[in-house]
């Protein structure tokens, strides 16, 4: 470990505790980076992000081909879950383009959209308000953007109640950057991974109730209804089946065409 490394990242910005080497990868194809693991809560982190302005000229990455198929489930998803935490206000935090937020107003839902970097395009005029108290968060691919992960957290659970939220999780041991697409070295946006020991630390220490499945998670002050991912998982077993585009026996063009874009970044 090189000087600059013992310099950087040394406490986890989950728990506090001090990091141990992970790997490196060259992010936005030019800057040498360190990844840093947490032995305490599993967190991996990068060094402290210079690069965010960059990562972000364009909000939405290029590569993220799967940005309306994403939307879609996120909103047949919350059709399921909502209908057991509110029918009050909600705020889409990280919303991109504000997609989710028009779909689900479509459908009835009093959602407002936020997201620092990305304008707001499909939903103007129902923007949220970070000083505004509401009754459910929803945040979609974001855990993985947050610069200060645990301070970030605790400021959506003292807008809401409830935070409905996904992040793919990382394995345990992690998986070196090249093993592991999520890293997503080359779009420089990625700084944090959580592992289900990292949330369930975070949720022990902010007295919340805790549920995961896969890549989606729930984090509430109310309790949660037993068994609610076995439920949505039964749910959405029974929409694929009426899913129409299953019968077009065509292979989805999303993965191979973020391959496509990526060649030429």
């Amino acid at each position: 470990m090189s000087a600059r490394d013992n310099f950087l990242n040394q406490i986890c910005k989950v728990c506090n505790s001090n990091l141990l080497m992970h790997d490196k990868s060259l992010v936005l194809n030019k800057y040498s980076v360190s990844y840093f693991l947490c032995p305490n809560c599993e967190f991996v982190q990068t060094e402290e992000p210079y690069w965010l302005n960059e990562a972000y000229s364009n909000a939405i990455a290029s590569a993220d081909t799967g940005i309306m198929l994403r939307n879609l489930q996120n909103a047949n998803d919350l059709l399921f879950l909502l209908k057991y935490f509110t029918n009050g206000s909600i705020m889409d935090f990280g919303g991109g383009h504000g997609i989710l937020t028009r779909i689900m107003r479509d459908y009835g839902f009093d959602f407002y959209h936020y997201d620092k970097y990305a304008e707001n395009l499909f939903a103007r005029g129902f923007e949220a308000d970070l000083n505004k108290k509401y009754d459910l968060i929803t945040s979609f691919e974001n855990f993985e953007h947050f610069e200060t992960p645990l301070a970030q957290i605790e400021g959506l659970v003292n807008i809401a109640d409830t935070i409905i939220f996904s992040t793919l999780l990382i394995a345990s041991p992690p998986p070196k950057i090249k093993d592991w697409w999520y890293y997503s070295p080359v779009t420089g946006q990625h700084i944090s991974f959580y592992t289900y020991n990292t949330l369930q630390f975070v949720a022990e220490k902010n007295n919340l109730y805790f549920q995961s499945r896969n890549d989606l998670h729930i984090f509430s002050k109310l309790p949660i209804r037993k068994n609610i991912f076995k439920q949505l998982k039964f749910y959405n077993k029974i929409r694929n089946k009426l899913d129409m585009t299953k019968k077009l026996k065509r292979k989805s063009k999303c993965w191979d065409d973020m391959l496509k874009i990526l060649e030429f970044q």
